[in-house]
């Protein structure tokens, strides 16, 4: 049930850390204006947050992408092992 979800994340990493850095330019952005909008006007901040929920779901969908990806190697390595209870051989 999880194994397909993590494959299907991780299937593209390029995409992925596109992603991730899309949500992060967006992230920077969004500080920008949230640090503009203290030293001058109010509806910059409000512009800032608004700019912010997007950039943090950008960045956490890439990431989990990214993560998924690495994660799905390891499960994929640990499944070619040979699991033998004879620990003396």
């Amino acid at each position: 049930m999880l194994k397909p979800l993590i494959y299907r994340l991780g299937s593209n990493p390029k995409l992925s850390l596109k992603r991730f850095f899309r949500g992060l330019a967006l992230f920077v952005l969004a500080v920008i204006f949230i640090t503009l909008g203290y030293y001058t006007h109010f509806s910059l901040q409000i512009i800032g947050v608004a700019i912010l929920i997007p950039a943090l779901f950008f960045a956490a969908w890439g990431y989990s992408g990214i993560f998924a990806n690495r994660f799905s190697q390891v499960l994929k390595d640990m499944g070619l092992k040979n699991h033998d209870p004879d620990l003396w051989k």
